[in-house]
């Protein structure tokens, strides 16, 4: 989505010595406040940093701040053990049961709930006990939540955050006319979600006529896709 600069996400295992935690590299490991220093340097409003390792609890205080979403796959640096999260997290955004709201786009609160379901189920399969707690900051105030809502004092920012959605993916048609109106409908969506985005810090007032300004246009938008669509069949 527009505003969304960098998502990274880190796949492979991680350490925790008691006071820093590590993310393994064939190389020296890196640690949190590493990571800090280098996020810093992203002139970013919008920043998803996710680290599905073991022992990666520890990174949410030392890496969350303003226009950071940060998740992580445990809740402490003590789950030592290799994790499922990733796998998960990756999956949803091409499973449908993570797209909770079927608008297609799946965010990235909605990926981390759904690989946090599957990481639950998966244990309860096999009868034992989950070694991993899957956190998610996104308020800037260095304390994970297990359990973020999009309306809760963790979730909001990460409920508005996605990669696009399958209609992005999709091929445009050769119609010139009706692939300037998606286009523009795709641009429309993406200023509704940054739009969301800013809703804590704009006034009330300002926020809801943006919002009913641009969902109007959006849902006008779609009528003349629709209609030009109709006309197009034979």
């Amino acid at each position: 989505m527009k505003g969304l600069a960098l998502l990274l996400v880190l796949l492979g295992h991680g350490n925790y010595d008691g006071s820093s935690a590590r993310f393994n590299l064939p190389g020296p490991d890196i640690t949190a406040p590493e990571f800090n220093v280098l996020l810093r340097k992203v002139p970013s409003r919008n920043v998803v940093f996710v680290n599905t390792a073991s022992s990666s609890g520890p990174f949410v205080e030392d890496l969350s701040g303003p226009g950071r979403t940060i998740i992580t796959a445990t809740r402490s640096g003590a789950e030592q053990y290799t994790t499922l999260f990733g796998g998960y997290f990756v999956e949803a955004f091409t499973a449908e049961a993570a797209d909770a709201d079927k608008n297609k786009r799946v965010t990235m609160l909605e990926a981390f709930l759904y690989a946090k379901g599957e990481v639950t189920r998966a244990y309860e399969r096999e009868g034992l006990l989950a070694t991993e707690h899957a956190t998610l900051d996104d308020n800037g105030d260095r304390k994970g939540s297990q359990d973020p809502t999009p309306t809760g004092a963790e979730g909001k920012v990460a409920a508005a955050l996605s990669l696009g959605s399958a209609a992005d993916a999709a091929p445009l048609p050769a119609d010139p006319k009706l692939r300037a109106l998606i286009l523009e409908r795709r641009e429309l969506e993406r200023r509704v979600e940054a739009l969301r985005l800013l809703k804590d810090s704009l006034p009330p007032a300002k926020y809801t006529s943006e919002l009913e300004r641009l969902v109007t246009d959006l849902a006008l938008k779609t009528r003349e896709i629709r209609t030009l669509e109709g006309d197009s069949k034979p």
